[in-house]
């Protein structure tokens, strides 16, 4: 029974990589970017996770990582019960980690989810959480709030299949030992196109595309961006 309840239903795993001139705001720097990214996603008997882990090369600065974890439980799973009504299909409890090893920033997110069901997407949820710091102390912060829209929206053209997937996000202002962080507004839109499906006759294993990203106060600073990386993603 226990092996049952913990095993996945469902999960994929992708390898991305994108590049763009990306800017590097504590340094006042744009430079040419490499990131190469780890993600994986699962569903299993109680809820679902998600979590991705990116190596940041810039040609001018140094290397750096950040990852982030999320897993739900669903309350409709959990109970039993059918908790949809409208457009709502689900609500979900949450908890999230962000992490980066340098130089130290660690922060919790309890929250809460609402899954929806809307014609067309794979799936959209919208998440609500507080934004807790357990950081080095040269880099801890005050607390604060995050709201994110996260989903997939697959669609075809004539032979040809197609997805936008990403996050949008809002995380609220707070302090550190040198001032203000201000709240920033950050979207990640993925626009995929399937070319395993045309050139392997194997859908869902090669895609290339776009990542648009979009910083208003990148990081809590003064930085705006916006900018299209080229994306190659392989599914495992």
């Amino acid at each position: 029974m226990a092996t049952a309840a913990y095993s996945f239903g469902w999960s994929t795993t992708e390898i991305h990589y994108q590049y763009g001139k990306l800017k590097q705001p504590f340094i006042q720097q744009e430079s040419g970017t490499s990131v190469i990214t780890m993600q994986h996603a699962s569903g299993w008997r109680f809820g679902d996770n998600f979590l991705f882990f990116d190596t940041i090369m810039p040609h001018n600065g140094k290397m750096d990582y950040y990852g982030e974890f999320y897993g739900n439980l669903s309350l409709g799973k959990i109970t039993g019960a059918d908790l949809g009504f409208g457009p709502i299909k689900d609500f979900g409890v949450l908890m999230g980690v962000n992490w980066a090893p340098e130089p130290g920033v660690l922060k919790y997110l309890p929250g809460m989810r609402i899954t929806w069901n809307l014609p067309g997407f794979a799936f959209l949820n919208s998440d609500f959480t507080a934004y807790i710091d357990y950081s080095n102390t040269k880099v801890k912060e005050t607390n604060s709030f995050m709201v994110d829209v996260n989903g997939r929206f697959p669609f075809a053209l004539r032979n040809a299949k197609f997805s936008i997937e990403g996050h949008i996000e809002y995380i609220g202002e707070r302090q550190n030992p040198f001032g203000k962080v201000k709240s920033w507004f950050f979207y990640q839109l993925q626009f995929r196109y399937d070319l395993g499906y045309n050139l392997f006759k194997r859908p869902e294993k090669v895609f290339i595309g776009t990542e648009w990203q979009f910083w208003d106060h990148k990081l809590g600073t003064n930085v705006n961006e916006n900018v299209f990386q080229a994306l190659l993603v392989w599914r495992l």
